[in-house]
């Protein structure tokens, strides 16, 4: 462990307690939850890998005070009128139907989600950060999220596919200074002491090679990937409109390295019409950690097979990545209700085509009846705006003509399973557009 690293971990130890502020903005998909019922349904064409298909959309989200519903039910139809097969040949695509029934919001004193899983974190994400358990259309899985914040402690938790082998993430934290004379006192009253544990029980989540040419039948399996971390943080201003944070955050994945992260957040509140948020980290990693190993593309990186015969991993990624050290950087803006635009990279030192980027986009009433929705993550950044096995892509673009009728094009850039005996071993690229008309009703 070089010193920088060593200096902070000793910081962590001597502190012991850490501040994880409840944020004043959604990030990570979170602003895309309705505030109101609605219904949304289209009916268009699909192209899928070239084949095309007849769509029949329904997407209803109901809304009762803290208590949201959203389901979203796809029939696709090939020319001989028949339903696409990979949407239902298995009782767990039912299942998946219900994009999620959610308590709350992330950070309120109570959340919980079961569902899909669209950008889920713990802590400052040092571990865990916009990790999605749907990055492939049709292996789309459901999992759950259950946060509960007592005031003096709390805990985050996420586990991501309830059909199998999942990750479980946990985050426990409490903030000592609330038992003494100190509760009272500004920014001091608010620290706190957080630890992470996750762990995925995926067959492959600890995939290496067995042999030079990675075949999988020599495949060494070392079971299960687990990541435990520390993090302290703080709180420099806690202002109703102002907040900021300073942090640092330790985490091993276990049998292989460590990392360090110190960094700053800040959120500013305008009411209604303008929300900003800022997140600053300096990072020093070790010769095998990634950080934010569970991450928006992981479970595409976690194990894919190369013509059935030879795989590529997360976990020989990890044996082959080098000490390094980096920058990571968070923008997030709302103006006027209308936009929202959330971007973050990550840039090693030195190190050419190797960041990290995270885009997401939604104008639905700036410009008169247009529609601009959308969301990019993209790793290994060469050229960034080319889609490639290193990138997820989902965009929307229409014309609203009235209130309540959308005519609009999707365009999704992720991945489809591929299966041997019916179990999943790999996932290969696959593009999606529809072109298709849509109604909306709010209630």
């Amino acid at each position: 462990m070089n010193r920088h690293r060593l200096v902070v971990l000793t910081i962590l130890l001597l502190l012991g307690f850490s501040f994880a502020i409840a944020q004043l903005r959604p990030r990570g998909g979170m602003m895309h939850f309705r505030e109101q019922s609605g219904m949304r349904g289209n009916v268009g064409l699909t192209v899928i890998d070239g084949e095309a298909f007849y769509l029949v959309n329904l997407m209803p989200e109901l809304v009762f005070g803290k208590l949201g519903i959203g389901l979203d039910i796809n029939l696709r139809f090939n020319r001989e009128g028949k339903l696409r097969i990979e949407d239902f040949d298995e009782t767990y695509d039912y299942f998946r139907m219900l994009r999620y029934v959610r308590w709350g919001m992330k950070h309120d004193p109570v959340y919980a989600r079961l569902g899909v899983l669209d950008y889920s974190r713990l802590g400052h994400g040092f571990i865990m950060y916009y990790y999605r358990n749907n990055a492939s259309y049709d292996g789309r899985k459901l999992g759950a999220e259950f946060d509960v914040d007592f005031g003096t402690f709390g805990f985050e938790s996420v586990y991501s596919d309830f059909g199998g082998g999942g990750i479980l993430g946990l985050r426990g934290y409490a903030r000592p200074l609330q038992y003494t004379d100190l509760a009272a006192v500004p920014i001091l009253g608010g620290f706190e002491v957080g630890a992470t544990y996750a762990t995925d029980m995926h067959p492959d989540a600890d995939k290496t090679k067995g042999d030079p040419n990675a075949t999988i039948i020599t495949a060494g399996d070392g079971g299960t990937m687990t990541v435990m971390g520390i993090d302290i943080g703080f709180p420099l201003l806690s202002l109703n409109a102002l907040r900021t944070t300073l942090y640092a955050d330790y985490a091993n994945i276990v049998d292989y390295d460590d990392g360090v992260a110190v960094g700053i957040d800040l959120d500013i509140a305008g009411g209604s019409a303008i929300g900003l948020g800022m997140k600053y980290e300096r990072r020093w990693l070790g010769d095998q950690f990634i950080p934010s190993y569970f991450d928006p593309l992981y479970e595409r990186e976690r194990f894919r097979s190369i013509a059935g015969t030879r795989f590529v991993s997360k976990t020989e990624a990890l044996r082959l990545s080098t000490a390094t050290e980096g920058y990571y950087g968070e923008l997030y803006a709302r103006f006027l209700g209308s936009i929202y635009l959330l971007g973050a990279y990550y840039s090693p030192v030195g190190v050419k085509n190797r960041g990290a980027l995270h885009l997401e986009l939604d104008m639905m009433d700036v410009i008169p009846e247009i529609i601009l929705i959308g969301g990019y993550d993209k790793k290994n950044v060469g050229r960034v705006f080319v889609a490639d096995e290193h990138s997820l892509l989902s965009a929307e673009v229409g014309y609203r003509p009235y209130r309540w009728l959308i005519i609009s094009t999707l365009y999704e850039w992720t991945f489809a399973p591929e299966k041997v005996d019916g179990k999943i071993v790999g996932y290969k690229s696959q593009k999606r557009v529809e072109p298709r008309i849509g109604f909306v009703l709010t209630f």
